[in-house]
């Protein structure tokens, strides 16, 4: 199994920035293949904001190039996903959560809980 724990959600006012983080752990870390960042705003379906393959490429939603930054970082059991947020708009309020699949898989196999995040104008 695969545990995933976000972090770094929180109240911004419009233009600010935020970090958030994702550990995933458990034993079948290492079938890990790509890692997510996923979100989902009150009465709106859930949308893809970054992915980023293990040892590849990092996709972005057109609506976060050039303000999102996602990065993978690998610990000893652990994968560490960030993703700085910048120029954050009122319309990047939404839940975050992130996701994890394994190779050959097309769906994501284990989701994190979840972390808010607010922006004021």
């Amino acid at each position: 199994q695969v545990q995933l724990m976000e972090s770094g959600g929180g109240s911004v006012l419009a233009g600010g920035s935020l970090k958030l983080s994702c550990a995933a752990s458990g034993g079948q870390v290492w079938k890990i293949c790509a890692v997510a960042w996923y979100r989902q705003s009150l009465g709106k379906a859930r949308e893809s904001v970054s992915s980023i393959t293990i040892d590849g490429p990092t996709t972005y939603a057109d609506s976060v190039k050039g303000r999102f930054t996602t990065a993978l970082r690998k610990g000893a059991n652990t994968l560490f996903l960030e993703m700085e947020m910048e120029r954050l708009t009122v319309d990047d309020t939404a839940q975050y959560m992130c996701a994890a699949r394994t190779c050959g898989q097309v769906s994501f196999d284990w989701w994190g809980q979840g972390t808010q995040v607010t922006v004021s104008a």
